[in-house]
């Protein structure tokens, strides 16, 4: 077959997609690749994990690997892949030069999932209770997150926002770089939901191992009794995987605040509620439950940073509020107004089938894996601060991980 190419995906972890955005995000690349009938293998370094995805069901290969161990070395040299992608600038950096060394000819793409070095400076502008800063931004991170995005041949970045920083603030040559938000099947989205007067109660979800969702819980605790105090009757459900003690102790029904923890299908619970509540403080990339709300035809009330890069100029479906007063005002008129609430409704379905449409995103993503790998010598001619970083740098790197080999074997 002559179109049958070898994929090979280093990922940071076990797909989760019913966990997190980035599992999702992750299975839609893999599934589009499939789709091409390329063959696909997934390898990691990570252990196993609950709730992970059975690839096989997929008919995708798994495979464990290891970090700092020429066995990788014997196993991609043997594997020989046409494509190498990297989940997230880790990734790249533990494996890029072993890569490089074994097939420098294999087309290297980078998802960023959303920009690390983004999501830290804002997290730690936010723990200081300040603004970001050029300092917070130019932090080691962003040096080792830039550099893997200038080491790989295409660096798939999630956001419009984060599109304008890594071009306009970092300087990177945009041909290196592909814009690809969340892929949403719409075929497979409901035509209909529940009418507002069959939903009910407020409702948020995420990962709790993910700081900015559980800033979001903490962020609710302060919000929801003054929602409540105009919606007595109101409840308010968090669900999201791996719930730790510290949240479960927040759980109270006499309030209606009620931590729920995993949640077995996402869209279900999402449109059982009348409005998805999403007051995010810091955070990079796209959020995968204000695109699940959307999906779901649930209104959102979210802040600026929550929306960022996911509607561009296009109306939200919901309301945008970046201080406590403005968010219940929000959260309670949607609640209580139906035109309003159908109004937000119809914006989400338009955003959604205007910015996410997986057959467009897909077809545009494997058109530019095409274009460069056809002219991938003069691609990376181009790329000369590439070429420069992989002397360079990956020779430490290199260096650092056959010394740590070499320690292990003793």
């Amino acid at each position: 077959m002559p179109n049958l190419k070898k994929i090979l995906i280093i990922g940071y972890v076990w797909p989760e997609p019913n966990s997190s955005a980035a599992g999702s995000h992750m299975m839609s690349i893999l599934r589009l690749f499939k789709k091409q009938n390329w063959q696909v293998v997934f390898a990691t370094p990570a252990l196993a994990s609950e709730h992970a995805i059975d690839l096989d069901d997929e008919g995708i290969t798994s495979q464990s690997i290891t970090l700092n161990c020429d066995s990788f070395d014997s196993y991609i040299n043997s594997y020989q892949p046409n494509i190498v992608l990297f989940d997230r600038f880790m990734m790249e950096e533990q494996f890029g030069w072993r890569v490089e060394k074994n097939c420098p000819s294999a087309l290297k793409i980078l998802d960023t999932e959303d920009l690390q070095c983004l999501r830290n400076a804002r997290h730690q502008a936010h723990k200081a209770g300040r603004k970001m800063t050029q300092e917070d931004l130019y932090s080691d991170i962003a040096k080792r997150e830039i550099a893997a995005i200038l080491r790989s041949d295409i660096s798939l970045i999630i956001s419009s926002y984060e599109m304008d920083l890594l071009v306009n603030t970092f300087k990177v040559d945009a041909s290196l770089l592909h814009p690809l938000p969340f892929m949403v099947d719409l075929a497979k989205c409901p035509a209909r939901t529940k009418p507002y007067t069959e939903r009910q109660n407020f409702m948020t979800i995420g990962n709790f191992r993910h700081a900015p969702n559980w800033d979001v819980v903490l962020y609710l605790q302060q919000i929801w009794p003054l929602i409540r105090k105009q919606i007595p009757e109101a409840q308010l459900h968090i669900y999201g995987s791996y719930p730790p003690p510290k949240a479960t102790a927040l759980h109270n029904p006499k309030t209606g605040f009620h931590i729920k923890g995993w949640a077995e299908d996402a869209f279900s619970v999402m449109g059982e509620a009348r409005i998805c509540l999403a007051p995010i403080r810091f955070g990079a990339g796209i959020k995968g439950k204000l695109l699940d709300a959307m999906i779901m035809q649930t209104p959102s009330v979210t802040s600026s940073l929550g929306s960022e890069g996911m509607h561009d100029n296009k109306p939200w479906g919901g309301a945008v509020a970046n201080d406590v007063e403005t968010f219940v005002e929000a959260a309670v008129k949607l609640y209580n107004d139906e035109e309003a609430w159908t109004k937000a409704q119809e914006n989400a379905t338009a955003l959604l089938h205007a910015r996410y449409d997986s057959n467009f995103l897909g077809d545009g993503l494997i058109k530019k894996i095409l274009e460069v790998e056809g002219n991938l010598k003069q691609h990376r001619l181009n790329n000369f601060t590439g070429a420069m970083l992989k002397h360079h740098s990956m020779m430490s790197t290199k260096y650092m991980s056959q010394w740590i080999a070499e320690k292990n074997k003793g």
